[in-house]
């Protein structure tokens, strides 16, 4: 779910709206705030340009380490950037000759989910889901990378997906599950049994070949090398 970004976060105070908190750590990018705001042209919902593609949007759900939905996830779309929905498309085609296709479960995130995954990961009482991170302290996701307060996600050109098979649309099996903070999440865990190892390598070949890069601490996220805006974190809700 995450990109590396700044992990030190100083203490706006517990009364502070974590949008607010957002916005001033954010500051350097462009910010287009989310109040009374409709989706941008450049936006598709990547379903009606991926042949196929199956969406299982977590945040949208209470199946993810908040337990329940989060903040903007309105409708159980998987919004890109036409862009990144283009080289999806790609992608899915490249597969389909393998008899595989994809199945997403997140896209562009509002920068108000980012602001509520801060405020969640800053609350000790909230402890929601642990097997979702069953031997990290939640203290210590963003110092180690798992959550991050500007994510590439709300810039509309990264997502998290997996491998199914065509015929039933079962995941193939990458080691463990998506959005499980732990090591061996890493794309390149060195423990993966070989049948993991080789699903992930096929998911990051079929990815690569179509402009996308990964991040090494997260098999299932990827973001497109020239995406259309790098610098401007979107905050419109998912509708």
């Amino acid at each position: 779910m995450t990109i590396p970004g700044s992990r030190n976060l100083a203490d706006m105070g517990r009364r502070r709206a974590p949008w607010l908190w957002l916005f001033v750590l954010c500051a350097p990018l462009t910010v287009v705030p989310g109040l009374a705001q409709t989706r941008p042209a450049g936006f598709v919902d990547a379903a009606t340009v991926v042949p196929g593609l199956v969406v299982d949007m977590r945040y949208a759900g209470t199946d993810n380490f908040v337990g329940r939905p989060v903040a903007g996830y309105e409708r159980p779309l998987c919004l890109l950037t036409r862009a990144a929905a283009a080289a999806l498309a790609e992608v899915q085609r490249d597969l389909a000759a393998r008899g595989l296709g994809l199945k997403v479960f997140d896209c562009y995130r509002p920068a108000r989910a980012v602001a509520a995954f801060v405020h969640w990961a800053r609350d000790p009482a909230d402890r929601a889901r642990p097997e979702f991170y069953p031997r990290v302290d939640k203290r210590n996701l963003f110092r180690d990378g798992y959550i991050a307060v500007r994510s590439g996600h709300s810039r509309g050109s990264t997502v998290d997906l997996t491998l199914v098979r065509l015929a039933d649309r079962q995941e193939l099996d990458m080691g463990n599950p998506f959005d499980l903070f732990d090591a061996r999440s890493a794309l390149r865990h060195p423990g993966l049994p070989e049948a993991a190892r080789r699903n992930r390598a096929v998911l990051a070949g079929a990815l690569r070949s179509r402009g996308f890069r990964a991040y090494s601490k997260e098999w299932w996220h990827y973001t497109l090398a020239n995406e259309p805006y790098p610098g401007t974190t979107f905050d419109f809700p998912i509708r």
